[in-house]
């Protein structure tokens, strides 16, 4: 309960962490930030980071005169597409194996539902990559997937860096552009939480959805 106490509490007030983190590490902030993009994506273990709500707060710092915009957007992009590419290959040099393990003589995952995840890339990987960076979760596990299901590292590699681009410069860009917003600038609390919910949303719909179904099913 502590642990997600305290979650909570980083994401309700992450503009005054991130203020004191600037204030107690100067310059090094800008390798913290980039770790914490590149943890949230990069090991499919930690994907409770506030990775939307900081792209979008650093970039009202940014506004601020307390960060500098470019090397945000230079730094942020290359550990968001290192974190996924790391996951990528952990997810088909170690996944693979371990989704093969077998237990009494069975394999862990049976080999049809691994090629079902394969097909699915194979038709939808382009446009899953892509969309799972603006989802919480999603995003962590998404390049991990890719990866199991074997699919083509020129084509994840290449739709993966436009999934960055968009992410981080959508996000940051975003932030940095409002940052003169009064509202906006007076109630960061309620606009980071405002993003986590949005960006949970689609997640929240397809769970719905697939119990609405199931309940229809005769």
């Amino acid at each position: 309960m502590d642990f997600l106490k305290s979650i909570l509490d980083f994401f309700l007030h992450l503009d005054d962490h991130l203020k004191e983190m600037i204030a107690d590490y100067g310059p090094w902030i800008y390798l913290i930030l980039f770790l914490i993009i590149f943890v949230e994506t990069g090991l499919v273990v930690m994907p409770f980071l506030p990775g939307d709500s900081l792209l979008f707060t650093a970039g009202l710092f940014a506004r601020a005169g307390e960060l500098n915009l470019a090397l945000l957007l230079f730094l942020l992009f290359i550990a968001a597409v290192l974190g996924d590419n790391t996951n990528y290959w952990i997810g088909r040099k170690l996944g693979l194996k371990v989704m093969k393990w077998k237990v009494r003589g069975r394999p862990l995952v049976k080999q049809k539902y691994l090629d079902k995840t394969n097909e699915f890339y194979e038709k939808h990987g382009t446009k899953a990559i892509i969309m799972a960076r603006f989802v919480p979760i999603v995003r962590t596990f998404a390049p991990f997937v890719a990866g199991i299901a074997e699919m083509k590292y020129r084509r994840f590699f290449s739709y993966d860096v436009l999934g960055g681009i968009l992410w981080i410069g959508g996000l940051t860009t975003a932030g940095y552009l409002l940052g003169e917003v009064d509202f906006i600038r007076n109630n960061i609390d309620l606009v980071c939480l405002g993003i986590v919910l949005f960006s949970v949303l689609p997640m929240v719909f397809k769970f719905v959805q697939g119990r609405m179904q199931k309940k229809s099913k005769p």
